[in-house]
């Protein structure tokens, strides 16, 4: 078996690195002195990545990203981890691909801003009790309506300070009864745990 890259991988990489040296590591100093990512820079390196065609480079052709498949998206994701967090995923971002499961309206509500710029998306899952433990969660939603009343409290949410909406994970139902040993094990679950939409 071949484990070499192929040439498009070796491009993706290239590239990528390249961007991180000339246009993030510059400001790192910065953004560690200061604790802040001035709106001016996010916008200015921002262009640049959509110039290179690093910009919502996880998201499909179909949609207008660089439609990666899965080996090198994570090659791509390895070049800008070699920068500071809140540069390479404030000016390079990269939404949710939970955002392709929408309707075309939803798409174009919360999807193509994110993909053009204007916008970006924030995944709220952390609690004060639980985080990426969606099992644990406390937050709750019940549905009102047309609409969901959301209750609890996520905290940590990383870019909440920039996002224009925020996908929530809420519980929406009961436990039918307590699981058994061995359906814990297995991560089975009696009761559900939807993402949803929330205007931040």
């Amino acid at each position: 078996m071949h484990f070499a890259m192929t040439d498009e991988q070796r491009m993706i990489v290239d590239t990528t690195r390249a961007f991180v040296a000339a246009e993030l590591y510059p400001h790192e100093a910065l953004v560690e002195r200061t604790g802040h990512l001035p709106m001016e820079l996010i916008r200015e390196i921002q262009a640049k990545a959509m110039a290179a065609g690093l910009y919502a480079a996880n998201m499909p052709e179909e949609v207008g990203g660089a439609g990666l498949d899965t080996l090198s998206w994570l090659l791509y994701e390895r070049e800008l981890g070699r920068a500071n967090y809140a540069l390479h995923w404030t000016c390079v971002a990269r939404p949710s691909n939970i955002l392709l499961a929408g309707t075309e309206a939803q798409r174009e509500r919360y999807l193509y801003p994110c993909l053009r710029g204007e916008t970006w998306d924030c995944l709220a899952m952390t609690e004060p009790g639980a985080g990426s433990d969606l099992r644990g969660m406390q937050a709750s939603a019940r549905q009102d309506g047309g609409d969901w009343v959301l209750n609890g409290t996520k905290h940590f949410i990383s870019h909440a300070d920039i996002a224009g909406f925020t996908i929530a994970f809420m519980a929406t139902g009961e436990e039918v009864h307590a699981a058994r040993p061995q359906e814990k094990d297995h991560g089975l679950l009696r009761g559900q745990r939807h993402a949803g939409l929330h205007r931040a």
